[in-house]
């Protein structure tokens, strides 16, 4: 009798431990939200959910990542104030957003301070960079680990914009961020700032008469079916910062930390390559369905810089030269 209530107790010891072990797994598992406001064809979530799940892999499940995409966490300014407010963990972000905080990261947003793709994806690797990126660390307590190419921004629009003098008077959309104002007013538009995700409406109804994005965007999000003209202005090389909560960084070891931004900078560095590629290809594939018109971007360049300048915006012009200079 005793040796069988022995064996009863050793097996119920047995189930108690193994029931403490899962549970106590299940308490070790931190579950963290990534939010943006890219289609899920897009490369940014393609890209955001292989880091997740790598970085689950390299910290043996310790991080559950969970990618929300296309505005389900709410607009581009709602995800950046989610960081402090501590509804999001991680976002990916416009420089011009993150800006909103510190103003001098988005001077990355002055018209046609990079020359192409590879002059940013330069500067993501630079001084500068690096230091303004700080800044914005220090000014906030969240943390940039990676920069993504986003694509040069052209211009859609109802009536064929061939020339700087075109832009005048037209009604064009330009996201929620002072960064974007510099291009559209210095050329004497009307930008119109109007959330991501209404965008397609406002151009269907005419509550705008123009937009301007990345050709991947203006493909992703269906523009060019209710806009006839695009013009290659290239007018700003834009990009995407990966940014982690300070709340969440603040409680990574140091050895998550190398992980958490060594997959970011290469899941930042796969889906710029993907972005790059379809720039290529896209020029080609709106051309059977669209009006594309080459213009001259010196013309455009020109006409910008005599009528505003860096310090005009916020901006520190030291910042700019730096940029202007990378090689």
């Amino acid at each position: 009798m005793q040796k069988r209530f022995a064996i009863q107790l050793i097996a119920a010891c047995t189930l108690l431990t193994g029931a403490m072990g899962t549970f106590g797994l299940a308490q070790a598992q931190t579950k963290l939200k990534w939010a943006h406001v890219y289609e899920t064809s897009e490369p940014y979530h393609k890209w955001s959910v292989w880091a997740g799940e790598e970085i689950k892999k390299r910290t043996n499940g310790r991080y559950e990542i969970q990618v929300f995409p296309a505005s389900t966490l709410g607009k581009e300014s709602d995800i950046n104030n989610g960081l402090t407010l501590g509804t999001v963990d991680i976002i990916l972000s416009g420089a011009s957003f993150a800006g909103n905080s510190y103003k001098p990261l988005a001077i990355s947003y002055f018209p046609f301070i990079f020359r192409d793709s590879e002059h940013q994806l330069k500067y993501a690797k630079s001084d500068v960079f690096r230091e303004l990126a700080k800044g914005y660390d220090d000014k906030t307590g969240n943390h940039i680990t990676a920069l993504t190419y986003y694509g040069a921004r052209h211009v859609t629009s109802n009536r064929p914009i061939v020339k700087p003098e075109d832009m005048k008077g037209l009604k064009i959309r330009v996201p929620d961020a002072p960064a974007y104002l510099a291009f559209p007013k210095a050329l004497g538009a009307n930008p119109t700032p109007i959330a991501f995700a209404e965008v397609y409406l406002a151009l269907q109804n005419g509550t705008v008469e123009a937009q301007e994005n990345p050709l991947p965007t203006i493909q992703a999000k269906k523009f060019y079916e209710v806009q006839k003209n695009i013009s290659l202005t290239g007018h700003i090389i834009d990009s995407l910062l990966t940014i982690v909560s300070g709340q969440l960084w603040g409680k990574l070891s140091d050895a998550d930390k190398k992980i958490f931004t060594e997959v970011m900078q290469e899941a930042a560095e796969k889906a710029s390559r993907d972005i790059i590629a379809s720039e290529a290809r896209l020029v080609e594939e709106f051309k059977k369905t669209n009006n594309v018109i080459v213009v001259d971007k010196n013309a455009f360049r020109e006409a910008v810089l005599k009528n505003t300048k860096p310090t005009d915006h916020g901006y520190r012009q030291a910042d700019y030269d730096r940029i202007i200079n990378i090689k």
